[in-house]
């Protein structure tokens, strides 16, 4: 059962109403969900690293530890858990989402079949005319992160790759190629690297250590490229720089390439 860590005046404000501990937690009981823990990012900080709280400099901002059912992916984020409740509240509708199709060409993502070898599916979308404010990017990224971790089997059956759709050009490519014949410069590396070497480099990483092992003895990596060569990403391991999202992003690109069709 998957946790979120929701800033409580954020929270209130979504939902246009506040609520005490209490009243939010029977809130939850009832929509089918469980306030976990009250807390707060220094507490947080002075828990995981044994430090006493006075020490750390962190904000002291209320944070609500929520409890989601794993058949939930809908309620990963502060914006689909606000939607679901004011729906449970009988407050908004339920919304309709539709695909349409761009007034432009519509993109095209080719799949090689050396994927086959080792990441042999891929699905891609783009999202138009986003807003995004550090509040929205921060839950955009971390629900990314959520659905690695959950849906995604820690990236061996799916990974995410997220690019700001303005900074390269279709149509695009999924390929995979010998490690030692990709070359591209990391999400927030200063220079570029091969395969192998971003292997290397990321070997002692705190968190993407655990996902190198998903391709090292590949023969071939998967890799993700625009007609002008622009590497997007190296699945399930890192994004290239050039296509990062930023808070000037309008245009949101989003491949994610899978192990299995079905699953």
């Amino acid at each position: 059962m998957p946790t979120i860590g929701i800033k409580r005046d954020l929270l209130f404000e979504a939902l246009g109403q506040t609520y005490s501990d209490d009243e939010f937690q029977t809130l939850c009981f009832k929509f089918g969900l469980e306030l976990d823990e009250v807390t707060t990012e220094k507490q947080i900080l002075a828990k995981e690293q044994g430090f006493d709280q006075s020490t750390i400099d962190a904000s002291e901002e209320i944070i609500y530890k929520i409890d989601i059912p794993a058949n939930r992916y809908d309620l990963l984020c502060l914006e689909s858990l606000t939607t679901g409740l004011l729906i449970f509240l009988n407050k908004i509708s339920i919304p309709c989402y539709k695909a349409i199709k761009p007034n432009t060409r519509m993109e095209r993502i080719v799949m090689s079949s050396q994927c086959l070898k080792v990441r042999g599916h891929i699905v891609a979308a783009i999202l138009r005319d986003v807003t995004l404010t550090q509040e929205s990017y921060n839950s955009f990224i971390d629900l990314q992160d959520k659905l690695h971790q959950n849906i995604g089997r820690k990236r061996s059956l799916v990974s995410i790759g997220t690019h700001d759709f303005d900074t390269v050009k279709g149509p695009f490519l999924y390929d995979a190629r010998s490690p030692s014949k990709i070359r591209f410069k990391p999400l927030y590396q200063e220079k570029e690297y091969t395969g192998e070497e971003i292997i290397q480099l990321y070997a002692t990483h705190a968190q993407l250590k655990q996902y190198l092992p998903i391709i090292k003895d590949s023969p071939v990596y998967p890799v993700v490229y625009d007609s002008n060569g622009i590497v997007l990403s190296l699945p399930p391991i890192i994004n290239g720089d050039h296509s990062k999202i930023t808070l000037d992003t309008k245009n949101i690109f989003i491949e994610c390439t899978a192990t299995d069709v079905t699953k």
